[in-house]
């Protein structure tokens, strides 16, 4: 789909691409597309999948076999994991992985007794300072200790962005197209929208007052079709209403508080020397006392995570799938491919950084205030657009070897695509349509917001 830029800049259409050379492949002799910008690869063998990476340096004997080990744990791992994403894939396709499951039981009660522990150094820093059991400064002094940690331990709520926010005066469509969004969801109204220079989209509750915010990355926005936007915001508004216990206060809390537990019992690995004997045993007693702790903390952290990936990786399904109801499942599926284009961007970062600009040097503090805004979207949007069918197959296939997703909270990228290719079409109601006149309005309100987020990234 066509990607709509501000009037005063519109992107010129992409000229055609070439048709690619093409080769036999070495492994398998079917034919290969050769593309000057990507690896080719053979779709029948799979052959240069993933491009081998050559060894540096001299590699002996004994590390050939420690690389070997490590290639087997790694493989190890990689299979669990698709073990239990595929489990929850299987749960989601039948209708199963509720919201009461057993696993998310469990991480509500471990997250229950996190927080009874925060409470506890709370009330004991509380009880020391107050002189009980027995009023002495060296009991202040652990008290006043104690209060610092569960300081750190508090619950943390968050703080909505607070530079790149679109007031709802000076972005009134995007902002109705959001509310759309949220009302066909049955969503609450989000407070603000904020715009910021990252490949990526999210929505979350910030503060006391629960604070609902949408952020939109402009270079992901900037690659996507209309209706793709669409479903970028169906999926992210979603996420306030399909029952992501990660997002939650309770669950999301606890697992902080296991985080700065962690880090205050890391020992240290400075190797001081003690010249007293007795100081040398108690330093080293600490450091083990602390090592132990710090392992059961990471334990109770793997766990934590693990009890509620299950119920987290079925909340990111059903915002798939929301987004596909909301437009369609071929836009839903344009959105997670347009996540391979990460890379992209940065390489097209690189070429424009490069680039000489009027008022300095390439690269140059002056040059990067007088570039024209629109290169770097004409720019980006065209990089994006290049990219051929089969690179785009080749990643969905490297996704599915290596079981890679956009973070380690998701589930494996070829998965959500496999979901959303077995949902059913909505039939009930038309798709919410976001026309070109729409469209237009809206890359005007965020014509201010080019311009700020192209300075940050030249």
């Amino acid at each position: 789909m066509s990607v709509i830029e501000p009037p005063a800049a519109p992107v010129p259409a992409p000229a055609p691409v070439p048709a690619p050379a093409t080769e036999r492949c070495p492994a398998c002799g079917a034919p290969v597309a050769v593309h000057e910008r990507f690896p080719a690869w053979c779709p029948a063998c799979e052959w240069n999948l993933l491009p081998p990476v050559p060894p540096t340096g001299a590699r002996t004997g004994r590390s050939v076999r420690r690389a070997a080990r490590e290639a087997r744990r790694t493989e190890r791992r990689r299979q669990d994991a698709r073990e239990r994403a595929e489990q929850v894939f299987r749960l989601v396709a039948a209708g199963g992985s509720g919201l009461r499951h057993g696993a998310s039981v469990g991480a509500f009660l471990l997250a229950g007794a996190v927080h009874l522990v925060s409470l506890a150094v709370l009330l004991t820093g509380v009880a020391l300072l107050a002189g009980w059991p027995v009023a002495s400064w060296p009991l202040r002094v652990l008290g006043a200790v104690a209060l610092a940690v569960a300081v750190l331990l508090r619950p943390r709520l968050g703080r909505p962005e607070r530079t790149g926010v679109l007031a709802r005066a000076d972005a009134p469509v995007l902002y109705e197209l959001v509310d759309r969004v949220s009302a066909e969801l049955g969503a609450p109204r989000v407070d603000s929208i904020a715009v910021t220079d990252e490949f990526n989209a999210a929505f979350g509750t910030y503060g006391l007052r629960r604070h609902r915010q949408l952020r939109i990355g402009l270079p992901l926005w900037t690659v996507l079709g209309r209706q793709e936007r669409v479903a970028m915001l169906g999926h992210e508004i979603g996420h306030g209403v399909n029952g992501d216990t990660r997002r939650g206060l309770w669950t999301g809390s606890a697992l902080n508080a296991l985080v700065e537990w962690y880090r205050l019992t890391v020992p240290s690995r400075d190797h001081e020397v003690n010249s007293h004997p007795l100081t040398a045993v108690a330093s080293a007693a600490a450091k083990l006392l602390l090592g132990a702790v710090n392992l059961g903390v990471r334990a109770l952290a793997g766990l934590m995570h693990r009890l509620h990936l299950r119920s987290g990786q079925a909340a990111e399904y059903r915002a798939d799938l929301m987004g596909a109801r909301l437009a369609s499942a071929r836009d839903a599926q344009g959105v997670l491919t347009a996540l391979f284009n990460a890379q992209t961007l940065e390489t097209v970062l690189v070429r424009q950084r490069a680039l000489p600009r009027a008022g300095g040097r390439a690269g140059g503090r002056a040059g990067r205030s007088a570039a024209p805004v629109a290169d770097l979207w004409t720019a980006l949007a065209e990089a994006a657009r290049s990219v051929p069918a089969t690179e785009v197959e080749r990643r969905v296939r490297l996704s599915e070897r290596e079981v890679t997703a956009t973070d380690s909270s998701h589930p494996p990228t070829y998965l959500r695509l496999r979901m959303l290719a077995t949902a059913a079409p909505a039939v009930d109601r038309p798709p919410l349509v976001l026309d070109a006149g729409r469209a237009a309005a809206i890359e005007a309100e965020l014509a201010p917001s080019r311009a700020r987020v192209a300075a940050e990234l030249l």
